[in-house]
């Protein structure tokens, strides 16, 4: 019996590297009709897609790409009532992403549609990133980048106000200790940095001979530089504002490679113009894209990149691989590695 399955890919995780993981992922690939679609992101941002969110593509074309297939991998398709009520032949999801946020949950359960996601992918990438954007922050590259490139050689950069800190004897504070935040933990420990780690879930035994686990009051009076690595939830939000900020040591530095919402990014601006933050490095925002005229995007000492912490060849292929197998356990008659809707397993569909 031939399953179809649908490669929904887009120019980041590109259809034909999904549907080559899925060739390798099944014992029979020839058993396979694999049919490929290219989304338009990122070349067209991402978006509210019916009741699901951040998805690229329109309904209408899922449900013409959808039809007769059994499966679909993608990153960014959006999985919506409507799509579930036109594809009676569906029965797996894959979203090659760390969270499915643009597959309707509820309804796939209804609709006995399983859901799996990617975990993880991006895991490396993203602790490379954001050591990258620490040492920038810290050694203030977006400055003397930019004044360079007006032809401007600054001396006064080796003032002892002006110049940046080493990671090597400095106090380092990671909120959150999950898959990023362990890795950026374990190489900043290995550059002579004292690392902190703020993370309520964490089994104390997992920092051990690595970091310090200690209170977010704590961690922000101790620490020259912070990095952010945690979710957003109600407790998280806007957790960095102005008394946070202010309970750091004068000329610390501020890097964000999770979410835009755990930060007041007037409160950032503010810290930069007085000093308070001598650097901040940052790849997400409360707004995407940034809107033009931002106070951020003139504010000293900060280093910004669009949200591409992700974004490396390797998560491209990683992502592929991780959805791939998953459709090789479904086919196999397997319990799923990563399936975010366990209710839906088992429901026959109507």
């Amino acid at each position: 019996m031939t399953t179809t399955v649908l490669a929904a890919g887009d120019h980041f995780v590109l259809p034909e590297l999904l549907a080559r993981e899925l060739r390798a992922a099944v014992p029979d690939p020839d058993a396979l009709d694999v049919r490929e679609l290219k989304l338009p992101w990122p070349h067209t941002p991402f978006g509210k897609v019916a009741e699901v969110d951040e998805a690229s593509g329109t309904e209408e074309q899922m449900i013409e790409a959808l039809r007769g297939a059994r499966i679909c991998v993608t990153q960014m398709a959006p999985l919506t009532e409507r799509i579930l009520q036109a594809c009676p032949d569906l029965e797996l999801f894959c979203v090659s992403r760390g969270g499915p946020v643009n597959a309707n949950l509820e309804a796939a359960s209804r609709h006995g549609v399983r859901v799996c996601y990617a975990p993880g992918r991006n895991a490396v990438a993203t602790a490379e990133h954001t050591l990258a954007l620490i040492l920038a922050a810290a050694r203030r590259v977006a400055d003397v980048h930019t004044d360079l490139k007006r032809a401007l050689w600054r001396g006064d950069y080796y003032d002892y106000a002006n110049c940046g800190i080493e990671i090597d004897g400095a106090t380092v504070g990671l909120v959150g200790f999950g898959a990023i935040g362990s890795r950026v933990a374990r190489v900043l420990a290995a550059m002579g940095a004292t690392v902190l780690v703020h993370d309520p879930y964490v089994d104390p035994r997992a920092v051990e001979g690595i970091a310090e686990l200690v209170p977010l009051d704590e961690l922000l009076h101790r620490s020259r530089i912070v990095s952010l690595h945690a979710r957003v939830t109600d407790e998280t939000r806007g957790m960095i504002g102005r008394e946070q900020i202010a309970a750091m040591p004068p000329g610390s530095v501020l890097v964000n490679c999770a979410r835009g919402a755990l930060v007041d990014y007037d409160a950032v601006c503010d810290a930069l113009d007085s000093g308070q933050l001598a650097g901040a490095g940052f790849d997400v925002y409360p707004t995407e894209p940034v809107p033009e005229g931002a106070r951020l995007l003139s504010a000293p000492g900060v280093v910004l990149t669009p949200h591409i912490a992700g974004a490396s060849r390797e998560v491209a292929h990683k992502a592929a691989r991780i959805v791939a197998a998953e459709v090789g356990r479904h086919l196999r008659g397997e319990p799923l590695a990563h399936c975010a809707n366990p209710a839906g397993q088992g429901v026959s569909r109507t």
